[in-house]
């Protein structure tokens, strides 16, 4: 697998999403750490462990319909080698959305820069949020 480097967290998050959306598997991987510790937990409860775990959910998600997530960041968390961001998520199939979905993505930063070593997704509701409280970034 090509080592992608990224820089800060967010450009490893873009590169998450766009993976998704283009259904580019090798992509998708490249954003987490090569780990047998790191976990995803899907929307629908399954609790994956390892990184041929994650890569076989993703390789069955990404050959199903094509699907775009929008995201709206609520607070991130970082510091200098860890970075917590908590999003909302909408799931766009053609005219289908979904959602929303409350996601937690944890990014350690290594020597190829940022990755993704968890993700927590599960179904939730729109939080009421004040305009002041959106995309907060905590220190």
């Amino acid at each position: 697998m090509p080592i992608n480097t990224f820089p800060t967290p967010e450009d490893a998050e873009a590169a998450f999403y766009q993976a998704i959306a283009k259904r580019n598997l090798t992509a998708l991987m490249s954003v987490w750490a090569e780990d047998e510790e790191i976990v995803c937990v899907h929307p629908t409860g399954a609790h994956l462990v390892g990184f041929a775990a994650i890569q076989a959910s993703w390789r069955g998600i990404l050959s199903g319909p094509r699907v775009e997530i929008r995201r709206q960041v609520i607070a991130q968390w970082q510091g200098m080698m860890m970075t917590v961001r908590h999003m909302l998520e909408n799931l766009h199939a053609g005219k289908d959305v979904s959602g929303p979905i409350q996601a937690t993505h944890i990014y350690l930063r290594g020597p190829h820069g940022w990755r993704l070593v968890c993700r927590h997704a599960s179904p939730g509701s729109n939080p009421m949020l004040r305009p002041e409280q959106e995309h907060r970034v905590l220190h």
